[in-house]
């Protein structure tokens, strides 16, 4: 069962697992189980996706059961209106707070600005040896993209040579190997955990929130950060 963190006439969001795919796709002919039709199976209704989560990629994921709601809440993504907050574990000490102004470039060749800000949450040092370091140091960062490009955290952390654990594509694959052999965790440690924006048919304030998924809180266990886990 999907976990369902909102729901009312209009609108449902689910805290979508890590490894889940939103719908189906011609590039993950693997898949058997999609969000799309787990969540409509599972509530008897139809749905639509207003936005889209990697994935690999856990966490909050909001669905519209109208035409012109799906319609009204892409408008405000595409137009920035809504606030999307992440959680990462990122290779490293990364700095306090960072602006990462970084153009990415689209599967079409296109340039596209992209912003994202992040603030440092905590940080660790593991007694455990990696490479030619007696040590292991991590990151838990908040990140706040204001543009919406694909695999943009992922990308910008990447950039700034504090890439996301678990990250296949864009990550370190040394590290990547090494949760996998240290610890059998092959989860890319990326949860959107926050929305917000306004109701497209009442106009309120909404702010919906999806907790860490049991993998990552184990990672949150070994890192001392329980305590930031909600």
């Amino acid at each position: 069962m999907l976990e369902i963190v909102y729901q009312d006439e209009h609108l449902i969001a689910i805290n979508k697992p890590h490894g889940l795919l939103v719908h189906r796709s011609v590039i993950a002919n693997d898949a058997k189980e999609f969000a799309l039709q787990l969540l409509r199976d599972q509530i008897n209704r139809r749905v639509s996706p207003v936005h889209r989560l990697d994935r690999k990629t856990g966490g909050l994921l909001l669905f519209a059961f109208e035409k012109d709601v799906e319609i009204a809440m892409h408008k405000q993504f595409q137009e920035g209106l809504v606030q999307k907050r992440y959680k990462a574990v990122l290779r490293g000490y990364a700095p306090d707070s960072l602006d990462i102004d970084y153009p990415l470039t689209n599967d079409n060749g296109v340039v596209q600005e992209s912003f994202t800000s992040f603030k440092t949450l905590a940080r660790a040092e593991l007694n455990v040896a990696f490479g030619k370091h007696e040590t292991s140091r991590y990151s838990f960062v908040e990140a706040a993209p204001t543009t919406g490009r694909m695999h943009q955290l992922r990308k910008h952390f990447a950039h700034i040579f504090y890439p996301i654990i678990g990250d296949r594509k864009h990550g370190c694959n040394k590290q990547n190997r090494f949760f996998k052999e240290q610890w059998e965790m092959t989860t890319m440690l990326l949860h959107a955990s926050e929305l917000e924006f306004l109701h497209p048919v009442t106009g309120e304030k909404i702010q919906l929130h999806a907790p860490l998924q049991d993998e990552f809180k184990r990672v949150m266990d070994l890192m001392s950060w329980s305590d930031l886990s909600a």
